[in-house]
């Protein structure tokens, strides 16, 4: 292997146990500033606590050479792969997104095939094993977040890599129906494998991928729910996500207060979303749409506040989503509002973080209501951004990850319109004892596995697999 030179800047060693933490994701701040929202912001604050080396996704260019690049340092370092535009296009927009995407959130009718956006995939998974084989030392753990580098430990093991490699899924796992969708079903198996620990948001995830091991004959389960496939011994774990609940519950209390020019007894929903397929926006527009029109004649007039800033507008499926989504927010505006009230404010880019947490705290109820999803941190937000004295409700789909966690939500079904739409109703309605003894218990969960407990969690026990 060739040693690596970046910038003539070494990267630093930051110790987890003797070695580094090398975390790979596909996003990755590019400037110093705290990123916002998502994986990318719970890799900086794991990062943080832990130190070491980031390697993510630089801008696509025409040509692709092998390496990294730094781009930054401080609390850790942070270098790129490269990437070129047919690349993106068949790596990320096509493979990725169009491919495992919809296939883990249980769409595979919406599942673009493609031989050649295969092979940009695992073009890019090569060269960033590459990358890491080039930088890594004896005792560093490998931390490779997300669906964007399934191969990538395979092919490390392939250069003949024996550190410890954790692999971190943030969204859910197929089921053994839907995964046959994919055309490389049967290196599944063989990339999870690959991996020491395998990380997953909730135990129906973790059920999810015993299931698909299960119908691997190379594959077998020992006890105390390890598997082992050629020689290799892995474990599959769920390690739901946090937030750093103390810092957002500050970030909530400082906030300006938003000028929404509601009423005084206007009841705020809030929704904050990707305008993506998986979050079930349409779902929530119409249950919104069915509670107005069933509201009680005296009732105050409540504004639902839905933010949703557009992603991988490339994609054909997102674009179909943000136009059915335009029409059914004019549909509802325009039956139900009236010369001084809009029942549905619907912004469609990107909102200020803080101005978000303040927003949090100022609502009356939040919709996080996915049709399938591997956290959704957006509930864990909302409860740490309350007031405890006079909090806000959380309306939660049970296909988020987080109601495994968060069962003192009022918990829905977002296909069922009108359980859904009763639901916000007796949000508005609910007598504040009720609305405290539920975010209490909310908290407190929120607050004891926040984003510290997630990344000690999953290292501690990778520190211990015995390379």
């Amino acid at each position: 292997m060739s040693e690596l030179v970046i910038d003539d800047a070494p990267f630093s060693d930051s110790p987890v146990g003797t070695g580094r933490l090398i975390v790979v994701s596909n996003r990755i701040p590019k400037s110093n500033e705290v990123p916002a929202g998502g994986l990318v912001n719970a890799m900086h604050e794991a990062l943080t606590g832990a130190g070491g080396l980031w390697i993510g996704a630089a801008d696509p260019t025409e040509q692709a050479l092998d390496g990294l690049t730094k781009i930054g340092s401080g609390d850790y370092d942070r270098a790129t792969f490269a990437i070129t535009e047919a690349e993106h296009i068949g790596y990320y927009l096509g493979y990725s997104n169009s491919v495992l995407w919809p296939l883990f959130h249980h769409r595979p009718d919406l599942l673009d095939i493609s031989e050649s956006e295969f092979e940009a995939y695992a073009a890019v998974n090569r060269r960033v094993a590459r990358a890491i084989a080039s930088t890594v030392k004896p005792d560093d753990l490998i931390w490779i977040q997300d669906y964007h580098f399934l191969m990538v430990a395979q092919e490390l093991r392939a250069l003949g890599i024996a550190n410890r490699i954790g692999l971190f899924l943030h969204i859910p796992f197929p089921n053994p129906t839907d995964v046959m969708a994919l055309p490389q079903v049967a290196a599944l198996s063989s990339w999870l494998a690959a991996h020491d620990i395998v990380g997953l948001q909730t135990m129906r995830d973790v059920t999810s991928a015993n299931e698909v091991l299960r119908h691997d004959p190379k594959a077998q389960v020992l006890r105390g729910g390890k598997w082992l496939r050629e020689n290799r011994t892995f474990s599959v774990l769920s390690f739901p996500i946090g937030i750093d609940a103390e810092k957002f519950a500050k970030t909530a209390e400082a906030a300006r207060k938003p000028d929404l020019q509601l009423a005084d007894d206007a009841p705020l929903l809030i929704g904050v979303d990707r305008l993506d397929y998986s979050k079930g926006l349409v779902q929530r527009f119409e249950a919104f749409d069915d509670y107005l029109s069933r509201r009680a004649k005296g009732d105050p007039r409540p504004t639902f506040l839905q933010i949703a800033p557009p992603s991988r507008e490339d994609v054909a499926a997102y674009q179909e989503i943000r136009e059915e989504l335009e029409r059914t927010a004019g549909s509802i505006n325009g039956a139900h509002a009236d010369l001084d009230w809009t029942p549905l404010r619907y912004v469609r880019r990107h909102v200020d973080r803080d101005l978000i947490a303040g927003l949090y705290r100022r609502a009356d109820a939040a919709l996080v209501t996915p049709l399938a999803d591997g956290m959704n941190i957006v509930a864990k937000e909302f409860v740490a951004a309350q007031d405890a004295e006079d909090p806000g409700v959380l309306i939660l789909s049970h296909f988020a990850g987080a109601a495994e966690q968060m069962d003192a939500a009022l918990l829905i079904n977002p296909f069922d319109k009108r359980s859904f739409s009763d639901a916000i109703d007796r949000a508005i309605h609910m007598p504040l004892e009720e609305r405290r003894e539920r975010h209490q218990t909310l908290r407190e969960g929120v607050f004891e596995k926040d984003i510290r407990w997630w990344t000690d969690s999953f290292l501690a026990r990778l520190s211990q697999v015995r390379p």
